[in-house]
């Protein structure tokens, strides 16, 4: 009898807890142009990277989200192109119904593009690898602070449309 009630009280604390799974991580998109080369291999290596950086999701289920994090770096020496490198890392994510509604935006901008990060940045470092040049390797990203900057971004932009109005 105590067992019983030992395993229901584990099972109900299961249920209660939050569900998040990873159901596939996959690259969705890669693109490489090195469209001056091989000139580009002759000039002097002062290299100007810039990256940018997207996230967005999808709906797929009731409790599955597809979240696709795109990161395009370019890299120019004076006003030409060495190269340019996209690659959208994408993840499928089972999220239990426990999650309050109010943490699933901060769940799906910052805490999934966190686990799809590494892959993107190797998935960059292999093909800048593959078209010779200089190994890059991107800095580490925090999504939560990103996150947090574009929710205040958001709510200031709000307050402007009120005092507008």
């Amino acid at each position: 009898m105590a067992d019983e009630q030992q395993n229901a009280g584990a099972q109900e604390a299961q249920q209660q807890e939050p569900q998040f799974a990873i159901q596939r991580i996959y690259v969705k998109d890669v693109s490489f142009e090195a469209p001056n080369s091989p000139a580009i291999f002759r000039k002097e290596w002062t290299p100007n990277v810039s990256v940018d950086m997207n996230v967005s999701n999808n709906k797929l289920e009731d409790n599955l989200h597809e979240v696709v994090l795109t990161l395009t770096v370019k890299n120019t020496i004076g006003e030409e192109t060495a190269f340019l490198c996209e690659v959208a890392q994408a993840g499928i994510f089972a999220i239990g119904d426990q999650v309050p509604e109010d943490q699933l935006p901060q769940l799906l901008a910052a805490f999934c593009p966190n686990i799809l990060f590494p892959y993107a940045r190797e998935a960059i470092a292999n093909l800048v690898n593959r078209g010779t040049f200089p190994q890059l390797n991107l800095a580490p990203v925090n999504f939560d602070a990103v996150y947090a900057q574009h929710v205040q971004q958001q709510q200031q932009a709000a307050e402007g449309q009120k005092l507008d109005a």
